[in-house]
């Protein structure tokens, strides 16, 4: 199963976009088209890669749109960069979600006491190539760390793509201690600390922090999909969320490939990228 994206907008621009096309060349949601699984009995996953690592542009799968493009976050009416919180440069890992995961703002998660963030589940890959924007990749899950944004349940499930040439030596969080030392701590560290320079206060999370295991993880990303098929379905409410799709055959929300394209045609014609700005680069030093 292949995938292909097509570009709309400028880049580093808010018209900006990422739509997806699948071997087919038909257009399909990343949301909701994309299987969550590459090999279910090995439980292999797919993940969509927003925010290749060293890059600061927020990306993200715009939820609430037609198709649900790649497109990035906005904060106070601007386009949002993640700061540099030393020694770190931008994101530390490949950055996305796994595709057909939901996280229910509506169902409180027994372990961490707080709801879901109304979002696929995130996934930062280990792996040593550096990803590009939009790309699927199949990755194994490793564990997962429970952050508490502002209150809501945002879970982080650590994984590596199974191309990496080592991904045959990473089977659960503890090879991740092991033949990667310090990942995981600056892992904690960048969550606990990246929103500071925005003003805003360190990051929580349950678990006092600690990484949970493989099997958490998987079960964790297995109920996000449970979530999210009562999403598509029809049988929780979407609220804002767009489940526009074009294969999910007994969902209410199916449309055709004809109406798909109308949705990719409407965008602006793809261009020239904006400069991203100076300030990007800055770095961002504080006491722990």
């Amino acid at each position: 199963m292949s995938f292909t994206i097509e570009e709309r907008g400028r880049p580093n621009t808010q018209d900006y976009r990422v739509f997806f096309q699948n071997s087919e060349g038909k257009y399909i949601s990343p949301f909701h088209d994309i299987p969550i699984y590459a090999n279910e009995a090995e439980n292999i996953f797919h993940a969509v890669v927003e925010v290749p690592r060293w890059t600061n542009a927020k990306m993200e799968i715009a939820t609430k749109d037609p198709l649900n493009p790649l497109k990035q976050d906005l904060k106070k009416g601007n386009l949002r960069y993640v700061a540099n919180v030393f020694p770190h440069k931008g994101y530390i890992w490949n950055y996305g979600a796994i595709p057909q995961t939901w996280e229910d703002p509506n169902h409180k998660d027994s372990d961490t006491g707080c709801c879901g963030d109304n979002d696929p589940i995130d996934i930062c890959d280990i792996g040593n190539k550096v990803c590009t924007r939009g790309e699927i990749i199949k990755v194994k899950v490793l564990g997962t760390l429970a952050l508490i944004d502002e209150g809501e349940t945002d879970w982080k499930v650590i994984v590596i793509n199974t191309e990496d040439p080592e991904a045959g030596d990473f089977n659960d969080i503890d090879d991740v201690r092991r033949l990667k030392p310090g990942y995981l701590e600056a892992t904690f560290d960048w969550f606990k600390r990246y929103k500071v320079p925005d003003g805003k206060p360190e990051n929580q999370f349950a678990f006092n922090g600690e990484f949970k295991d493989r099997d958490f993880a998987i079960a964790t990303v297995k109920s996000t999909h449970e979530f999210w098929k009562a999403l598509i379905s029809k049988k929780t409410d979407a609220g804002e969320l767009n489940c526009m799709n074009t294969s999910v055959s007994d969902s209410p929300f199916c449309c055709s490939a004809g109406d798909a394209e109308a949705v990719v045609k409407s965008a602006c014609d793809f261009g020239a990228e904006d400069p991203i700005p100076s300030s990007v680069d800055k770095w961002f030093y504080y006491e722990k």
